[in-house]
């Protein structure tokens, strides 16, 4: 049963996709809107891009007053440092702003990275980095699992770390959500969400 916290969380939820979608336009996807699945594809330039990436996010019912989005940044140039970088950058900004929506901050913070990035960076590489991009053909439908899979994912996203109570063993595991294929240029993605809250579902996933 809904609770008034649930409620009020849900209409913050609302507001907050209604101003996004009217900020960025088509930039900003709804995947499941049912599930409160959603993603924007950002880059440092919206007429020449150079550095882009997709930052998918689940919003669970207690967002934003007890807990934080569970989010995926998805590029096939982000690894290592760059990535360590950037997670760190978001749940700083979430620890900064607990309690507040925090999607257009997140997007904001993105996108500076990326032009932070695209000013450092050697121009060769860039255009290097681009090409590889485009022509390669690489299937990302594991990058879009939520579900952190240790020893798989050398590289995979931090999710926040919250002290959470203990649960049963034979804990009910969540359900599996799959979004809609989506091509840019010829690269086909396609969302794969599971909505973890709790370490035994990761664990038994």
């Amino acid at each position: 049963m809904a609770t008034y916290l649930d409620e009020e969380n849900l209409q913050k939820q609302i507001e907050e996709i209604e101003a996004l979608s009217s900020i960025y336009g088509e930039e900003w996807c709804v995947i499941d809107e049912a599930s409160r699945i959603f993603c924007i594809q950002v880059s440092d330039d919206l007429n020449k891009p150079k550095w882009r990436l997709c930052l998918q996010v689940v919003l669970p019912l207690e967002y934003p007053s007890t807990a934080p989005p569970i989010y995926q940044l998805n590029a096939p140039w982000l690894k290592g440092k760059d990535r360590l970088e950037l997670c760190n950058s978001l749940e700083e900004i979430y620890v900064t702003n607990l309690g507040e929506s925090i999607l257009y901050l997140w997007v904001e913070r993105i996108r500076e990275f990326l032009v932070e990035k695209s000013l450092s960076d050697d121009p060769a590489e860039c255009t290097n980095t681009i090409k590889t991009t485009e022509e390669l053909e690489v299937d990302y439908e594991d990058d879009f699992d939520f579900a952190y899979q240790p020893g798989i994912q050398k590289d995979a996203p931090k999710l926040l770390e919250f002290v959470l109570p203990q649960e049963s063993q034979d804990e009910e595991l969540p359900p599996i959500y799959h979004g809609e294929p989506m091509t840019d240029r010829r690269s086909t993605f396609q969302a794969h969400l599971a909505p973890v809250v709790t370490p035994n579902q990761l664990s038994n996933h």
